[in-house]
C-alpha cells in the first residue's frame, strides 16, 4: 500500500479510534465539525456540502450510514455502493479528516460521542428537525444548515440512470 493510500485508509475510523483523534485535536484548540449521509453515489451537491462544511471548522468528520442504515432509509434497492467504497470515497476528498460508520438509523449516538463544534445538515433540513441539533447546542456549539444544489440528488441520478 502506497503512502498516499495508507493516508486515505487512516482516515476511516472506528468509534474509539475517532475519539482518541478528536480529543487530540480539540486539546490543540481544533474546532470540530460534523456532518452525516449515505453519500451512496457522490455528486456536485454532495461536493459542495463537504467544502462548505470543511469551512465551517478545523476538522471534517463524517458519518456515514453502515449498509443496513442505508437499506432501511432508502429501501431495498440501495445502498448502490458498497460502505467500503463509500468510505473509501469520502475519505478520499482532501476537505474530510475522518470517516466513521454508525449502524442506527440516525448519528445520535455519534454526535453525542463526538460533541462536535458544528454540526451541518443539507437544505432538506430545518434546525428544529437536525438529529443532535438540541446536544450539540446545549453545550455551546452551532447547527449550519448548507442550502442544496439545485439539480443533484441521488435519487434523480439513479432515475436517470434506469432511463437509461
Amino acid at each position: 500500500m502506497s503512502n498516499k493510500q495508507q493516508w486515505i485508509a487512516n482516515k476511516i475510523m472506528n468509534l474509539d479510534a475517532l475519539l482518541r483523534y478528536v480529543h487530540s485535536k480539540r486539546v490543540r484548540g481544533s474546532r470540530i465539525v460534523f456532518t452525516n449521509g449515505c453519500f451512496d453515489i457522490l455528486h456536485h451537491g454532495h461536493f459542495d456540502l463537504l467544502a462548505k462544511a470543511a469551512n465551517e471548522g478545523d476538522i471534517l468528520i463524517v458519518g456515514l450510514n453502515a449498509d443496513a442504515s442505508v437499506k432501511r432509509l432508502k429501501g431495498n434497492d440501495r445502498p448502490i455502493n458498497q460502505e467500503a467504497d463509500r468510505a473509501l470515497q469520502i475519505a478520499s476528498l482532501l476537505v474530510v479528516d475522518a470517516v466513521c460508520f454508525f449502524e442506527e438509523d440516525t448519528p445520535l449516538k455519534l454526535i453525542k460521542s463526538i460533541e462536535p463544534d458544528v454540526l451541518i445538515k443539507g437544505g432538506d433540513y430545518t434546525k428544529a428537525s437536525v438529529v443532535g441539533a438540541t446536544e450539540v447546542e446545549s453545550l455551546g456549539g452551532s447547527v449550519v444548515i448548507i442550502p442544496f444544489v439545485d439539480g443533484y440528488s441521488t435519487s434523480s441520478l439513479i432515475t436517470e440512470i434506469k432511463k437509461l
